[in-house]
């Protein structure tokens, strides 16, 4: 089914609303859910070259900052190169819903950053095309060729 891990976050975030979840779901369960969640909702958000706030406007590293601060308290750098540095590198193969995916867009490695939706998709801010917060996916003939790694921020089980 395809929307099957979309909306088994979705169900996460409202279990761990009620009194006594949080012991049925792990952390790492609940870190992942809450930023893709604000990611997905920031879609169709204009896109703003150096923009860092949603109502004026995002870049993708003001888009990938935003949701990380809001959602999980994580302070990120301002750059898509140097978010490249936080957390731990995974693989593509490896990739889970939460992890940023970065691309080398401007002849300059780590130039663009998303985060994977799972299925093989991700939230970014798109200067071209849409020109706005948009899920693409990642065997995407332009992406595919410019992928350019993963990083997981937090650990999982």
């Amino acid at each position: 089914m395809r929307h099957l891990p979309i909306a088994a976050l979705f169900l996460a975030l409202a279990m761990t609303s009620q009194a006594g979840a949080e012991e049925s779901l792990s952390e790492d369960m609940v870190q992942t859910a809450q930023p893709l969640l604000k990611a997905l909702s920031l879609i169709g958000t204009p896109y703003k070259f150096g923009g860092r706030d949603p109502q004026k406007g995002l870049d993708c590293s003001g888009l990938v900052k935003h949701v990380y601060k809001e959602s999980a308290g994580v302070e990120l750098p301002s750059s898509a190169r140097e978010m490249s540095k936080q957390g731990e590198q995974v693989a593509r193969e490896t990739l889970r819903p939460g992890d940023l995916v970065f691309f080398n867009t401007r002849k300059k490695p780590h130039s663009h950053v998303g985060i994977y939706k799972g299925e093989g998709e991700f939230v970014h801010a798109s200067s071209n095309r849409h020109k706005q917060v948009t899920v693409s996916r990642m065997d995407d003939k332009y992406w595919s060729r410019h992928f350019d790694g993963a990083r997981r921020l937090f650990k999982g089980e």
